[in-house]
């Protein structure tokens, strides 16, 4: 594996502007002499992820393939998302990105929803491109009760408590505003003392902050940041759900990873998460608030049926299998 070395990248520098600007000049420039030379000896080179897609024109004369997991980027910076804008040093970056796509001999994207956005907006044909989902990258499973309560103890979870579980960062997409309302909805109608919000990811923006004081729920809301993957499984494990109502995805993983703890799962009505999450998730759309919490309300009751369902359908997402996918790809482009 080889990434980008740090030379300008890592000057101590006071303005983070200039700090970037410097960084451009180790990946741009400097880079590209790193990856022929080790690609040289190379039966296949894998760029894993599409952001590096740029390099692509270097290894034109080498069996290569770029993992896409996503389009957001290069969608903000054509105008999809007017509400979400693109600078100008974003958007050629993205062109060039796009353009690295192009020239790729073959692209695997993570599911259907990123290979409809490629043959979209892309000039490849449809047999340049296939698609693997993702493969979980840590063997998430239930966990035994008494290490969840170690566990949930040293995050702070009060004993005894139900919470509805969120993980995700601060990408517009996420929506954690969406879960932030949709939670509100919940606690009108419930009325539960002992019920809360548990969100792991990125710390809270101050839009998360005002809104969680607007609707006085801050002893309600549990915000957990750098969680590691045992915690996070026991988080999984002992979820009331998992609520990911994004916007949009390239794939969604904590969906397969609450599924193979045994967690229910309530997610959005769109691609890809209606297909990743099958007939084990429940769905919802993530605009409506007030709808999504009286859906949540009507299948609380039943969860547990659910509880198999999401233990099957995350054996789907088994990284053996997306390994074996990938080397027939490699075996295909040598």
């Amino acid at each position: 594996v080889i990434r980008p070395r740090l030379y300008f990248g890592k000057i101590i520098l006071y303005s983070n502007l200039l700090k970037k600007w410097l960084g451009y000049i180790d990946k741009l420039i400097l880079f590209p002499f790193q990856l022929q030379k080790a690609a040289s000896w190379a039966d296949v080179v894998h760029i894993c992820d599409h952001g590096n897609a740029i390099y692509t024109k270097y290894l034109q004369k080498i069996p290569h393939l770029v993992t896409c997991h996503d389009l957001f980027a290069i969608r903000a910076g054509l105008g999809e998302f007017p509400e979400h804008k693109t600078g100008w040093t974003g958007k050629k970056l993205q062109q060039m990105m796009l353009k690295g796509l192009n020239q790729a001999q073959m692209v695997v994207c993570v599911s259907e929803q990123t290979k409809n956005d490629l043959l979209r907006l892309s000039s490849l044909s449809e047999n340049k491109i296939s698609v693997i989902p993702m493969g979980l990258n840590y063997p998430y499973a239930p966990m035994q009760t008494t290490e969840i309560k170690e566990r949930l103890a040293s995050l702070g979870i009060p004993a005894n408590s139900n919470f509805i579980l969120h993980v995700g960062a601060n990408h517009w997409y996420k929506n954690r505003i969406g879960v932030l309302s949709i939670f509100y909805e919940l606690i009108l109608r419930l009325q539960q003392a002992n019920f809360y919000l548990v969100m792991v990811g990125k710390p809270f923006t101050d839009e998360m902050h005002q809104l969680i004081k607007k609707y006085n729920m801050t002893e309600k809301v549990i915000e957990l940041v750098a969680v590691d993957n045992e915690n996070l499984q026991a988080l999984y494990s002992s979820a009331t759900a998992l609520l990911f109502p994004s916007l949009h995805e390239g794939f969604g993983w904590p969906i397969i990873e609450a599924q193979a703890c045994g967690c229910a799962v309530f997610t959005s009505n769109r691609p890809p998460m209606n297909i990743v999450g099958g007939e084990a998730a429940i769905y919802i759309d993530p605009k409506n608030p007030q709808a999504a919490a009286e859906k949540i309300i009507y299948y609380l009751p039943n969860l547990e049926n659910f509880k198999t369902k999401s233990l099957i359908n995350s054996q789907i997402f088994r990284t053996e299998k997306m390994i074996l996918e990938y080397i027939d790809i490699y075996q295909k482009i040598l």
